[in-house]
Parts: C-alpha cells; sequence; structure tokens
C-alpha cells in the first residue's frame, strides 16, 4: 500500500508542472502577440506620409 505522503506528493508535483507549462505558454502567447503588433504598428507607420 502506498504512503498517504507519496500520492499527496506525486499529485503536487503535477499540479506545479502544469502550473509551470501553462505560464511557459502564456508568456509565449502574449511574446508573440506583442512581436505581431509591434510588426503591425511598423508597417503602419512607415505607409503614412511623413508631414512636414
Amino acid at each position: 500500500m502506498e504512503s498517504p505522503f507519496l500520492s499527496i506528493l506525486a499529485l503536487s508535483g503535477l499540479v506545479l508542472l502544469l502550473a509551470l507549462t501553462g505560464g511557459v505558454g502564456y508568456l509565449t502567447v502574449s511574446e508573440w502577440r506583442d512581436r505581431r503588433l509591434r510588426e503591425q504598428e511598423k508597417r503602419e507607420t512607415r505607409r503614412t506620409p511623413k508631414r512636414r
């Protein structure tokens, strides 16, 4: 029979692994979104004629 301590330890390890994976995924998606917006702003500023 398994010790309850090992079950709790395994469950907490799984929860921490899922939280870490979710955090990395969130940072990756937010960086991708920010990069896309920066590139879009660069394209828009290049298209607009310069005013004097």
